[in-house]
């Protein structure tokens, strides 16, 4: 039998057994984040992102909303697949100009207790070295709240101002990730003892080097003889999200994430995602509810369904169709410039996010194909997930359905403008959703991985990266030289 982990249902309403819904906030350090043109609504405030007290506002936002955590994605590049350059992606603000999105997390854990931090950093271009003390460092600084979503990276200019000439294939970038997790696991999990740091006053021994041992990797892709130059940190390895949804990134997901970032834009193709990876993460020896998985969703509501809907043809005066073409051309690894507006996307070959391409390629939910004018529209308000527009008890009501419809465990939220829509979630949805028993009262104590799965601080046994503590099946810890 498989467990759902911790808190996952009540009671609800009506006496039947509701399943708890989770959320994530979905944001950037920049502009507009996945709603091209946003920006100049007047109540948006993403333009504040270069201010730290947005960002502090914001978690303690999301806390008081219960959100199991702020996911904060980044990229190293720029748009530029659409029209040959990224003249369009600087016009609109897609995602440029950008901030590193780690520099944020200290800030925001200061004025929160329980929130967790989901960072993107890619496995391309920063040696793993430096990246493993970088995020025990905010592991030990959060008490163990944040997470790493590892991301194998996607936009060809990146790749190019990091001296390549292109990206490698997308499932060779998988492999680089698969070598790079195995250097993080050995130093994360193998190479300080847990009681290898003293303190001892008398003897003035701060740390027992017998209890520190070299992690001796040598690969195909990367070398690290020594040390982990942190001490074990409260979870040791971060959270690992990830969000890949392609038959690679799922192998890769089955073997390492707890947390899932998918997107569908129907019930139909996020139900059959979900069961992909529920499959392999019991075919790589895992429960088949060991990954938490979340779908993107953009959610646009009020106090009545007329006063939502009006806010959502508020919003599109504002919104940019050609931002969101610059997006979907970087995501798909597509110039859609070269389309015409009513063109069906047809049968292409993506070296960007191949699940999106795939997402596309199917059928409507009213069985008609997927044009560029289609696309243009739907990302044009939270990028690449669908929009649920109504009342609090409307937006409830369809939250449950796709959750019991697709078995996802939860929505990771974009917005359209911030923190509004963020605000508008928790005075709305959440109330609804917690009379109902289908939502959070308060979190469970711990650390992130202890407020997601309710077995603990550490990696469980039966993940890979366990096999890498010492005296693991997997650990190469070898004994400091004198």
């Amino acid at each position: 039998m498989s467990s759902r982990g911790a808190g996952v249902a009540r009671i609800g309403h009506d006496g039947l057994m509701a399943r708890q819904i989770r959320f994530n906030a979905f944001d950037m350090n920049c502009v507009a984040h996945q709603s091209s043109g946003m920006w100049r609504h007047p109540d948006d405030q993403s333009w504040r992102y270069k201010d730290l007290h947005y960002w502090t506002d914001l978690a303690k936002l999301l806390e008081r909303g219960t959100f199991d955590g702020i996911f904060i994605a980044d990229v190293l590049g720029t748009y530029d697949v659409y029209g040959g350059s990224n003249e369009a992606a600087i016009r609109h603000g897609a995602q440029v100009p950008v901030n590193d999105p780690v520099l944020l997390v200290s800030a925001m854990a200061l004025v929160t207790d329980n929130l967790g931090f989901g960072i993107t950093a890619g496995t391309a271009y920063e040696h793993p070295y430096p990246f493993a003390r970088r995020m025990s460092t905010l592991d030990h600084l959060t008490n163990g709240r944040v997470g790493w979503n590892v991301v194998t990276g996607y936009l060809p200019s990146a790749a190019r101002n990091m001296g390549h000439d292109d990206q490698l294939e997308h499932d060779d970038r998988y492999d680089v990730a698969d070598e790079y997790l195995e250097v993080l696991y050995k130093l994360w999990e193998g190479s300080w003892e847990d009681d290898a740091v003293q303190r001892n006053r008398e003897t003035g021994v701060f740390t027992d080097p017998s209890k520190v041992h070299e992690i001796g990797h040598s690969g195909k892709n990367f070398t690290v003889p020594g040390i982990h130059l942190s001490e074990p940190s409260t979870q040791r390895t971060p959270v690992i999200y990830q969000a890949g949804a392609s038959p690679r990134g799922i192998a890769f997901a089955a073997g390492n994430a707890e947390a899932i970032f998918v997107a569908s834009s129907t019930k139909a193709g996020l139900k059959a995602t979900v069961g992909r990876i529920r499959d392999a993460l019991e075919a790589a020896g895992r429960d088949r509810y060991s990954a938490k998985i979340y779908t993107l969703l953009t959610i646009i509501t009020d106090a009545t369904p007329e006063l939502a809907r009006a806010k959502y043809e508020d919003y599109l005066q504002y919104a940019s169709e050609e931002g969101a073409l610059v997006f979907m051309s970087g995501w798909m690894g597509i110039d859609l410039s070269q389309y015409d507006l009513d063109e069906p996307i047809g049968n292409v070959k993506s070296n960007a996010i191949q699940s999106t391409v795939a997402n596309f390629q199917a059928a409507n939910e009213d069985g008609s194909e997927w044009k560029v004018r289609d696309i243009a529209r739907l990302g044009a308000i939270g990028g690449l997930g669908p929009f649920m527009i109504g009342s609090g008890e409307e937006i409830a009501d369809q939250l449950q359905e796709w959750v019991t419809e697709t078995d996802v465990d939860g929505f990771n939220l974009a917005y359209a403008i911030t923190p509004g829509t963020f605000e508008d979630v928790v005075e709305h949805v959440i109330p609804v959703l917690r009379a109902r028993g289908a939502y959070p009262e308060e979190y469970a104590e711990g650390t992130l991985r202890h407020k997601l799965h309710g077995r603990g601080d550490r990696l469980p046994a039966e993940h890979k990266g366990a096999g890498f503590r010492i005296g693991g099946v997997a650990s190469t810890a070898t004994t400091p030289k004198n």
